[in-house]
């Protein structure tokens, strides 16, 4: 005999069939999500949502490796809405999954050297180092006005910021479609001039391989900046070392703080002299003219004429970044990507700088998420995996094609589909969430931070 279906509750009695029809769906997802990140069913794990999630998130690391963003906008929505797991598990699994991605990147980046622009890396420490410190001090701000806040005004926030952020990607790329096809036809009218010269001398500074000859590889290790890569360590510990302190507004920490108590607040207040110090000690370096990468004769020359005041662009784009990161729970890499390029930085310096950013901040999360006893440890190891190998064939892809077709805005198309695909599916889950919130009868209006 088949069984009887529940009544309707007292709330889903006030609705219309259709909206009745949606609550039960969303019941229905949360008890599933609950089983999943309680450990029920371990073997649900690896069964065909996890297999169509991973397939899933190995497109989106691919697509989001090429503009080096961190892709955490299409990890969270996939992960809830295809494997079924609840918002807290999936942002465990998305900082793991954006850490696999953003090694790649980095790994990539790092042993490149390019020719065409004096054997250099492509990604601009000076710009890391100014925007690091601010951009982890934004995310702590960031997260506590996501509790804070509402969970209508974040979705809205997130949908106007995002779709407006998109549109100027989108109109940077064409920008930079168009600039690319004049600089083609250009050339090809030099080449009819000059009758004679030789292909192979027109396209040497473009058809490079990848990683580079082995010549190349050996003479960028001499290159790289071992003092700027060192410092930006340091501040990756220091704010890891206050966080840890801290702990979160739950007491979880290596001390007894009591949670959102004088000591609590103290330690979160350390945060901002310390991203002061850190920046006005990077501003105050006398050594900026050196190891610059492609953007030295656009934005950095500017930075030496304006001065001061104009380097303090890129902290207060990063702080702005990292704030809107903590608030919608992504990372900063896809909302100061638009910032970069709307400055004026190249966009292959924009992707190797963001995926650069991106990694300290991700590793910051996951080492977080490790200590705080995450379950299902090995599942998101797994999922970081592929997209570590999904970022390097991105990676590859998107060189390749730049090298066959000479086209840089490539990186700014990818960048403009990963933040419209993430408009559409985070601010769908987050009217979701308002939807649920609204029919339940829960209290939406602004919360206290403890």
């Amino acid at each position: 005999m088949p069984p009887m279906p529940r009544p309707p509750t007292p709330t889903e009695s006030r609705l219309t069939p259709a909206a009745t029809t949606t609550t039960r769906a969303i019941v229905q997802v949360s008890e599933k999500s609950k089983r999943w990140a309680t450990g029920g069913g371990r073997g649900a794990c690896v069964g065909d949502l996890q297999r169509r999630a991973g397939f899933l998130c190995f497109i989106a690391a691919s697509i989001s490796s090429a503009g080096g963003v961190g892709g955490g906008g299409l990890f969270i929505p996939i992960m809830t809405i295809t494997a079924g797991v609840d918002l807290k598990t999936a942002s465990s699994f998305s900082a793991f999954m954006v850490t696999g991605a953003s090694i790649a990147n980095v790994v990539c980046n790092l042993a490149s050297a390019i020719p065409r622009f004096a054997g250099k890396s492509l990604i601009d420490f000076d710009i890391a180092l100014l925007s690091q410190p601010s951009m982890l001090l934004g995310v702590s701000v960031g997260v506590i006005c996501n509790v804070m806040f509402p969970e209508w005004l974040v979705t809205i926030l997130f949908a106007v910021f995002l779709a407006w952020s998109t549109s100027k990607t989108w109109r940077n790329g064409v920008m930079c479609w168009k600039l690319e096809t004049e600089v083609k036809r250009l050339r090809k009218g030099c080449g009819e001039l000059e009758n004679g010269l030789s292909e192979d001398v027109k396209l040497s500074s473009i058809k490079e391989p990848l990683l580079g000859s082995d010549h190349q590889l050996r003479k960028c290790q001499y290159r790289l900046p071992w003092m700027k890569l060192g410092v930006v360590v340091l501040i990756w510990c220091s704010f890891c070392f206050v966080y840890l302190l801290r702990g979160n507004r739950y007491g979880e920490g290596i001390t007894p703080i009591e949670p959102c108590g004088v000591g609590y607040w103290l330690l979160s207040s350390f945060q901002i002299p310390l991203a002061i110090v850190y920046t006005a000690w990077i501003l105050c370096r006398k050594d900026s003219s050196q190891n610059q990468n492609l953007n030295q004769k656009n934005v950095m020359e500017n930075l030496t004429q304006v001065g001061q005041s104009k380097k303090l662009i890129f902290p207060l784009m990063a702080l702005l970044a990292g704030m809107l990161g903590g608030v919608f729970g992504i990372g900063g890499g896809m909302l100061i990507s638009p910032l970069l390029l709307q400055v004026g930085v190249a966009p292959e310096v924009t992707a190797a700088t963001c995926s650069f950013m991106v990694f300290f901040s991700s590793t910051m999360s996951a080492f977080q998420y490790l200590f705080l006893g995450m379950e299902h440890t090995d599942v998101a190891l797994i999922f970081a995996a592929v997209c570590f190998v999904a970022s390097l064939l991105g990676l590859v892809v998107v060189q390749k094609a730049i090298q066959e077709y000479g086209r840089a805005s490539l990186i700014v198309f990818s960048v403009g589909i990963v933040m419209a695909l993430s408009t559409v599916l985070m601010t769908t889950f987050g009217a979701l969430d308002v939807w649920r919130d609204y029919i339940s009868g829960e209290y939406m209006g602004f919360k206290r931070p403890c």
